[in-house]
């Protein structure tokens, strides 16, 4: 389906989880993409990131209010990516986590990851660039990256470099990795799987008040979920007027 110009894949988790392990097998190489409200306002007015969004092979629905508005089933992109590495676990697939700037914070979401699924396979961790240029052709530091992922030989890898950024690079980079079956953005996901970050509670997450609990304890990005929440909101009212 689309909505407000966005692809989503509007599929139960089980249905997502069949494609993730078709993926593996198929012939080709797969992008999973996690829209929320906050991308969809961003993509609205921008023409680049819109493109780079809508060529995901699976974009599945990640956020109360773009399920709310849209209809869509909701599959959180930080739970989808433990259901991954499950998958990975039991065939036997190779994964790369990559992003956060933090190395620290990777080493504990490794180190986390192995103690939920014992036999997943991490055949590497990179922080990616301290300052990231938005043309990863011209960045040194992506193509040693490249060169790291591939000798490692992963088989999916998951970019927290931002949304945004971890899409297209993903995007750009991905026939780069001949190993790879699957790239994922996985946004803020490696900082809630190592502990840095605490998910808000599963009432909270139910009811779509997410936000409200990010908020407090993260006055500083007030910005972010103002588009998130209000601007988002504006974004339907609009585009329903105009319907």
């Amino acid at each position: 389906m689309e909505f407000l110009g966005i692809k989503i894949d509007n599929i139960t988790l089980e249905e997502a989880r069949l494609k993730v392990r078709d993926f593996l097998v198929l012939p080709g190489q797969f992008k999973i993409f996690t829209p929320n409200p906050e991308m969809v306002v961003k993509a609205h007015s921008d023409q680049y990131f819109r493109q780079t969004l809508n060529s995901g092979d699976l974009n599945i629905c990640d956020g109360f209010g773009l399920s709310l508005f849209s209809g869509a089933k909701r599959i959180t992109g930080v739970d989808f990516m433990l259901e991954i590495c499950q998958i990975a676990e039991t065939t036997g697939k190779s994964i790369f986590l990559m992003g956060t700037k933090n190395e620290q914070i990777l080493l504990k979401a490794k180190e986390n990851l192995l103690a939920r699924f014992p036999r997943l396979n991490i055949v590497g961790i990179d922080t990616g660039p301290m300052l990231f240029n938005y043309h990863s052709a011209e960045n040194e530091d992506f193509h040693d990256v490249v060169s790291k992922i591939n000798q490692s030989g992963a088989n999916i890898i998951f970019v927290a470099f931002g949304m945004g950024k971890q899409e297209q690079w993903i995007t750009e980079n991905l026939a780069k990795l001949p190993t790879v079956k699957i790239a994922m953005g996985v946004g803020g996901a490696l900082d809630y799987i190592s502990g840095t970050v605490p998910r808000a509670p599963l009432f909270l997450r139910k009811i779509g008040l997410e936000w409200l609990y990010r908020l407090i304890r993260q006055p500083q990005r007030f910005w972010r979920i103002f588009n998130a929440t209000f601007k988002f909101i504006l974004l339907n009212l609009s585009n329903y007027k105009k319907s």
